[in-house]
């Protein structure tokens, strides 16, 4: 329950604070006197969006901030699911700067707007005007069903199996996307890869070839450089080796006559052997030269592919025409065994919408097993606040899965005997909009723990003996939930257990917002000035404390 309220720097309030009763809170109020503003800053609290049109001073920041007893309403696992240290006494904070930016708090723990929201759905309830627009449209009507059948463990299996459905649902429209668009280009890419895989192309295979035709075509010449080479070395008349020859003798001869003379003669002796040796290559590769066109031509036609293939896919070298023919064959590839994927992705998404559907079919048969208590038990509540032939109908459709199942719920009314109930938004007034949402709240919090439950004029529409027993049924909501009330009635304001008046303060520079607790003559005279107008008559101030007698003995006999 809400133990502790503070509003700061909200609309036209400067500063609120409030400990309201465990049980019937009544607020009332001029119109204007900001008691809708007290809710909007409550909607903060359960994440509804911030805007420093706010706030009442433009240069500080706006705090509201809740504290709620929460022991007894089993909803540790939240904390822990969500990360957040778990007390007996948990306080949510929310902050508006002056520049716009808004901050959440649940136990001093920085939150974001969703797990604000879960936390504080499981603490709070806000009926509001527009939830009796609300209760016309079909999701809503669901929602009710779905609260009073208390199916939130089989809802929560079925989003995750329709997540999984539409993941998988996805990846195979995607796939099939993928094929038809990569089959058009099949046969060019085809035709690409298997011209790139005929020419069987090698690394470093255009250095080598273009290396080899470079001495192909300059065979003679190489050749006579290199003869002209070996007869340096190695010419019989006279030559390097035959000169070095008479240089290593004339070298071992001084060597004979001193030993320090032996290094210059090994120095030569080396020498005149590497000259042999050397020689010998050029010899060699002389020999190894020739003049084959043949060999050159072929050559010439293998590099003309090569240079080709690069032109086409404007590569640079052979190393890139392998990457590009490993890309293409990747390509080709994967249409060649799209078939296969797209089968394994038709079974999976299959596999997937049976689980679906199962789930779903558990979920539909748990709401439609309810259906009939709750027409039942509307329709007892309806006859109590004074419309005994009031009659309710919850037809349910099956359709296509959605988020929130397969089911199409439809609430069926009427309010007078002989006419066949209809849509909710095509026959039910102002009057009768608000007894039958109190009647569906009254059902719904036997099924919830929410520990607190705060109806904003649930009454319009109402007065006289039906407002006395609707606030019957809020004193007795009041027995398991905290229940905060604004209303406009005597009647009902007559039924709580503590009394809080809002007004507005005129007495500064600026019109501020202020509530305070009535004491037991102000609440006399709050409902006598709401039975008479401002101005209340003896006998009015006498049927105002009459009114509040049977307030307290009606919860007495409770």
């Amino acid at each position: 329950m809400l133990s502790h309220l503070l509003i700061k720097n909200y609309a036209l309030i400067d500063q609120l604070e409030l400990s309201p009763d465990v049980e019937l809170n009544i607020v009332t109020g001029e119109t204007g006197a900001g008691k809708s503003i007290m809710l909007g800053a409550l909607g903060l609290l359960l994440g509804n969006r911030a805007d420093t049109r706010v706030l009442y001073h433009l240069d500080q920041k706006c705090v509201i901030e809740g504290t709620f007893d929460v022991s007894g309403y089993f909803i540790e696992q939240l904390f822990e699911e969500e990360e957040l240290d778990y007390s007996t006494s948990c306080v949510v904070r929310r902050e508006i700067s002056p520049s716009g930016k808004s901050r959440a708090f649940v136990n001093d723990t920085p939150v974001n707007l969703e797990t604000l929201r879960r936390v504080t759905s499981q603490l709070m309830d806000i009926h509001s005007q527009h939830d009796s627009v609300q209760l016309g449209s079909n999701e809503y009507q669901l929602q009710i069903v779905d609260t009073y059948a208390q199916d939130e463990p089989l809802l929560r299996t079925y989003n995750l199996h329709y997540q999984d459905y539409r993941t998988k649902r996805n990846t195979l429209e995607k796939l099939r996307a993928d094929a038809s668009a990569m089959r058009k280009e099949f046969d060019y890419n085809n035709f690409l890869y298997r011209e790139l895989a005929k020419a069987q192309l090698q690394p470093d295979e255009q250095e080598n070839l273009e290396g080899e035709l470079n001495v192909l075509e300059n065979a003679e010449e190489i050749r006579e450089k290199l003869q002209l080479a070996y007869e340096y070395l190695d010419n019989p008349e006279q030559s390097v080796v035959s000169l070095l020859k008479g240089a290593v003798g004339t070298l071992a001869s001084v060597s004979k006559l001193s030993g320090q003379y032996a290094t210059l003669q090994e120095r030569a002796q080396s020498a005149l052997i590497e000259l042999r040796d050397l020689a010998d290559e050029i010899s060699t590769e002389q020999d190894s030269i020739d003049t084959d066109e043949s060999r050159a031509e072929t050559v010439r036609e293998r590099l003309n592919t090569i240079y080709q293939l690069q032109k086409k896919h404007s590569a640079d070298s052979v190393e890139e025409l392998l990457a590009i023919q490993t890309d293409l064959q990747q390509k080709v590839s994967k249409v060649e065994n799209l078939d296969e994927e797209i089968i394994a992705a038709e079974h999976a998404a299959a596999e997937a919408r049976a689980r679906l559907m199962q789930s779903a079919d558990v979920l539909s048969q748990a709401r439609r097993a309810v259906l009939p208590e709750i027409e039942r038990e509307i329709s007892g509540l309806l006859h109590d606040l004074g419309m005994p032939n009031a009659s309710i109908r919850i037809e349910a459709e099956s359709g296509k899965p959605s988020p929130t199942g397969i089911d199409t719920v439809t609430f069926l009314f009427s309010a007078n005997k002989g006419i066949k109930p209809q849509q909710l938004k095509n026959v039910a007034s102002g009057g009768e909009f608000s007894r039958l949402m109190m009647a569906i709240k009254y059902i719904l919090a036997s099924k919830r723990s929410l520990p607190t439950i705060i109806f904003d004029e649930i009454d319009t529409g109402v007065s006289g003996e039906i407002a006395i027993r609707m606030g019957n049924m809020m004193k007795d909501m009041a027995h398991s939930h905290q229940i905060i009330a604004i209303t406009h009635l005597p009647q009902i304001a007559a039924q709580g257990s503590r009394h809080y008046f809002v007004y507005k303060d005129h007495s500064a520079d600026k019109t501020v917002s202020r509530i305070r607790q009535l004491s037991l003559d102000e609440r006399v005279m709050e409902i006598a000035q709401m039975i008479g107008g401002k101005n209340p008559s003896a006998n009015t101030v006498k049927n105002a404390r009459e009114i509040l007698k049977q307030g307290k003995a009606t919860a007495v006999a409770k």
